[in-house]
């Protein structure tokens, strides 16, 4: 099998829609409740803690399993690669025409705990503050993507993972538009809302 074929296992990894089979468990289609996307957020809302941790943890092994695969072929560059893959794949989902389905944030984070694990560290770190203060995940989302922006930078990490940093924090940031729109009216959902 050539190396190169890992990049097609990533593009279908991150096409993997874990949220919506956690919903066809309980009969619920999330595309169409809540906010409408198949990611780890709408799948707590929705589905309960026990299946919004295992929604949480395919799509952050999906993340972590194409960075690595990428970084073990073709080293830095096919880490990000492979991460923009399973990112790509997860957030316009071709197994639902396209259309945008996720926002890539715990395949993001998977990927940057393979790639850059201090970055890792203290974006978690103040996506957790973020979110405990305001009860905000979208913002917590974005404040994390900022930090990865950012500390790439800080952290002198090599230039591949500064692309990688810039760009999907820029996707992440893109893709929270219509969230920040709405903690600007005060119509978002806070973690822990019915």
């Amino acid at each position: 099998m050539p190396r190169y074929s890992i990049f097609i296992l990533a593009y279908c990894l991150g096409a993997i829609p874990f949220a919506y089979l956690a919903g066809q468990l309980k009969g619920i289609d999330v595309r169409r409740h809540g906010s409408g996307n198949i990611g780890t957020t709408n799948a707590f809302r929705l589905l309960g803690v026990k299946l919004g941790i295992l929604v949480l943890l395919g799509d952050f092994l999906k993340g972590a399993l194409a960075a690595l695969l990428g970084l073990w072929a073709y080293g830095p560059w096919g880490g990000i690669i492979g991460g923009f893959l399973v990112m790509a794949a997860h957030s316009w989902n071709p197994l639902f025409k396209f259309r945008p389905s996720g926002k890539g944030v715990a395949a993001g984070f998977g990927i940057i705990t393979v790639l850059m694990p201090k970055v890792m560290f203290l974006a978690i770190a103040l996506f957790i503050v973020v979110v405990v203060l305001t009860r905000y995940v979208s913002m917590g989302s974005v404040v994390g993507a900022l930090t990865v922006a950012i500390t790439v930078f800080v952290f002198s990490e090599p230039f591949a993972y500064r692309v990688f940093g810039l760009v999907a924090a820029s996707a992440v940031i893109y893709l929270h538009r219509s969230n920040i729109q709405r903690v600007l009216n005060g119509t978002e959902h806070r973690f822990g809302d019915k």
